[in-house]
């Protein structure tokens, strides 16, 4: 079953998006991460199948982390869960190691369709 780190620093949005993958069971939370420097630790550790990284964090942002974990784990797909995806533009999340950019406002089922897609996994949900 394929892992993911949730990148995010509030705990809350990462309660919140570790309890909308739990409705999945092709996933599973391998760890959570409060700013950049936390995921870099945490994913040379736990080495994830996917990495959900928010931008907008203190200390080590997403955008600084991004291309240090493309580096470290170059097969891992990163995706932004942010609002601020807007700022990135259309060439700069992928010449920092991002491989897709999702909107907060479009809700976990759009951070699962892009999961999904990117490490080819079947779907299968455990509720409805």
């Amino acid at each position: 079953m394929p892992t993911v780190l949730i990148v995010d620093d509030y705990p809350a949005v990462r309660g919140a998006i570790r309890a909308g993958l739990a409705r999945y069971s092709e996933f599973s939370v391998c760890g959570e991460a409060a700013d950049g420097a936390d995921a870099i630790e945490k994913a040379t550790t736990l080495k994830p199948d996917f990495i959900l990284l928010d931008l907008a964090m203190p200390g080590m942002n997403g955008m600084e982390a991004a291309p240090i974990l493309k580096r470290l784990m170059p097969t891992v797909p990163i995706v932004t869960f942010t609002t601020y995806g807007e700022l990135l533009g259309r060439s700069l999340p992928s010449t920092i190691g991002i491989d897709a950019v999702i909107d907060k406002l479009a809700g976990i089922e759009k951070v699962m369709e892009c999961a999904r897609n990117l490490l080819g996994v079947a779907t299968n949900l455990t509720s409805g």
